[in-house]
């Protein structure tokens, strides 16, 4: 009996043709890798946005998971970035099909994550990470100064009148064209996106990323993630500069980082997401919603709040 895929994922067929086609092989091919790879079907599968999970036991009968991934640029790296840390401060890779985007990982307590601590304890954890991540660049990574290139002229291009304080647009636009030419900004291998729900409980070792997007980058780009989520969290405390400031310090401070340069990188990231918002609006024709300015208002929030 072929694989069946949970509703939930197969539900985002509704995103375009590309992603409906590739939910109708993804039974196909998880059949065809249980096989290959000599794999037991060991629980029911979970997904995030973009791929989904399967648990599994090996020929030996080791736990694992079988990620398979939607094609994108973002996850297209993710096997080189995991057999480069060798299980040191992230999830292990036990085999890869770049091929078929399909990963064989060792399996994480996927329902205990970051997200019930302490945002100071979740922070230094975090902060902790990043010391045994951030090795040094692997030469087929794409570089994170062509990607901040693209979009810093994109920012540099938004209108006066668009929905964000002028000075905080030219700061980042400033601040990123000068992190385009350092050759510090493309030096190391970096997650990319690692934030509470990427940071899981397991057996070896307390806690281990997992969901890389590798680049070749700078480990002073790290941090706003933690920033922006839990955003409801910061909202709740009724001190909101305040708690933006207590993760970044923890973040700083844990890892070593210099913190001007990821002060520098925090204002620069928020401005982007800013204008991506503002971007995503503008392609589908219509104005900005409540979601949208929320959005907008979070991330001038966090610019503000890591400067002095």
């Amino acid at each position: 009996m072929p694989f069946a895929i949970p509703p939930t994922f197969t539900a985002y067929a509704g995103r375009g043709e590309r992603f409906a086609t590739y939910l109708a092989g993804l039974p196909r091919l998880v059949d065809e890798l249980v096989s290959e790879w000599q794999l037991t079907h060991d629980g029911p599968p979970w997904h995030g946005q973009c791929a989904l999970v399967v648990p599994v036991r090996t020929a030996c009968g080791r736990p694992a998971v079988l990620k398979v991934t939607y094609p994108h640029d973002e996850a297209e790296h993710e096997h080189l970035g995991l057999r480069a840390w060798h299980g040191d401060g992230a999830v292990q890779l036990l085999r890869a099909d770049p091929r078929r985007w399909a990963l064989l990982l060792e399996r994480l307590h996927a329902e205990e994550d970051l997200t019930p601590l302490w945002d100071v304890e979740a922070c230094e954890i975090v902060g902790g990470l990043y010391q045994r991540l951030h090795v040094p660049a692997l030469p087929q990574l794409r570089r994170l100064s062509s990607y901040v290139d693209r979009w810093t002229t994109r920012l540099a291009d938004l209108p006066v009148d668009a929905p964000l304080p002028r000075r905080l647009v030219e700061q980042a636009v400033s601040l990123g064209r000068d992190l385009v030419g350092d050759p510090a900004t493309d030096a190391r291998t970096i997650h990319g996106d690692l934030h509470y729900e990427n940071v899981l409980a397991a057996d070896r070792e307390p806690w281990l990323a997992i969901d890389p997007k590798p680049m070749a980058g700078d480990p002073h780009y790290e941090p706003a993630p933690m920033l922006w989520n839990r955003w409801d969290d910061v909202v709740a405390s009724g001190h909101v500069r305040d708690a933006v400031r207590r993760r970044f310090f923890t973040l700083v401070d844990a890892a070593g980082l210099d913190e001007q340069r990821a002060r520098a990188w925090v204002v620069v990231r928020e401005m982007h997401n800013a204008l991506w918002v503002i971007e995503d609006a503008v392609t589908a024709r219509r104005a900005l919603d409540a979601d949208d300015r929320a959005a907008l208002t979070a991330a001038v929030t966090i610019a503000k709040a890591v400067q002095d």
